[in-house]
């Protein structure tokens, strides 16, 4: 490849039990492409089995990378440089799903089909996520602190993070979370139990809108900085059957999740210090949640786009390994 850095680009491949996502961004951490398709879930389900999520990747995948492609066919001059690719939930050594697997074969496809030679790098869902956070909130001169702390929060991760960045890049190290059941999960279950479609989160933000919960205190279950969510599932139901308004329910199980997290950001900031504080996932979309937590001073959240599932974070972690490992440029 020429010896210039201008003419770079990087992809990113991540296929999570969500959704199956592509994403370019160049040498100076621009997102030119970002292609997602959601993997269909039946009616009344919430959520899919890890075998009917590789289906889905296997079939949504040529598709995302056909656009890739098409988008990027006005600029013939770049050259993909590195793929990172999506290759397990977490930065941990047991940390394993299939759904990631249809993604890092493609990833070693694509780059086994170039005329040139192409770095692969493999990174955790998780820490995709986290980059994605950073560069939507605007908030680039974290990496200047060289460690943060993190949540990210969705339908398959509750957790509370303690990340460090340095020129291999970012890791994540898990500091606390939820016990039992995710927020994404208590959020979708409670949901579905009203007769709406999966995901319910969008949906639910809608009927919570302008409403209170009426008096009623948020029974929270926080100790240090790990938190229990079951109870707002069975909270959810009884509420709803009892008085069967959608929107004080859907009300009721953002505050709780708002007022956990908060809970657990000040345990967390006790323990760690005035650190500057991400939070990244599907459930960070909702406007309620967000408002609880942003009273706390270097607070960040990613833009909604970027909450939930994307490549663009991991995208941007390729950029950022291949630039900092100095690897030749030259073809």
């Amino acid at each position: 490849m020429p010896n210039n850095t201008g003419n770079k680009v990087f992809l990113g491949i991540d296929t999570s039990n969500y959704t199956t996502s592509v994403a370019v961004c160049t040498v100076d951490g621009e997102i030119v492409a970002d292609v997602r398709k959601m993997l269909p879930v039946r009616p009344g389900e919430c959520g899919l089995r890890q075998s009917d999520a590789v289906f889905a990747h296997i079939k949504n995948l040529p598709a995302c990378m056909d656009e890739i492609k098409s988008k990027l066919s006005a600029r013939p001059d770049l050259r993909v440089a590195a793929v990172g690719v999506s290759e397990k939930p977490r930065d941990a050594e047991d940390s394993y799903m299939p759904c990631f697997l249809p993604g890092i074969a493609a990833a070693h496809s694509f780059a086994a089909a170039l005329s040139y030679k192409c770095q692969i790098y493999g990174f955790s869902h998780q820490c995709g996520h986290i980059s994605a956070a950073v560069y939507s909130s605007g908030a680039v001169d974290i990496f200047k602190f060289s460690k943060f702390l993190a949540f990210h929060v969705s339908g398959g991760t509750t957790d509370l993070l303690y990340v460090t960045f340095d020129r291999d890049g970012l890791r994540a190290e898990s500091i606390g979370g939820s016990l039992d059941i995710n927020a994404g999960q208590a959020i979708d279950r409670t949901g579905v139990g009203m007769g709406l479609s999966f995901p319910c989160g969008a949906e639910m933000e809608k009927l919570a809108s302008e409403r209170d919960c009426e008096g009623r205190k948020t029974k929270i279950s926080v100790k240090d900085t790990y938190c229990n969510l079951s109870g707002l599932e069975n909270l959810a139901s009884e509420l709803y059957a009892k008085t069967r308004d959608a929107g004080l329910v859907s009300a009721y199980v953002f505050d709780f999740i708002g007022d956990t997290l908060c809970e657990m950001t000040k345990a967390a900031i006790m323990k760690f210090g005035q650190l500057p504080v991400i939070y990244a996932g599907g459930v960070m979309r909702n406007y309620r949640i967000r408002k609880k937590l942003s009273e706390y001073e270097n607070s960040y959240f990613a833009q909604p786009e970027f909450s939930s599932d994307n490549a663009a974070g991991t995208a941007l972690l390729a950029k950022d390994r291949f630039l900092f490992c100095q690897f030749p440029q030259t073809d």
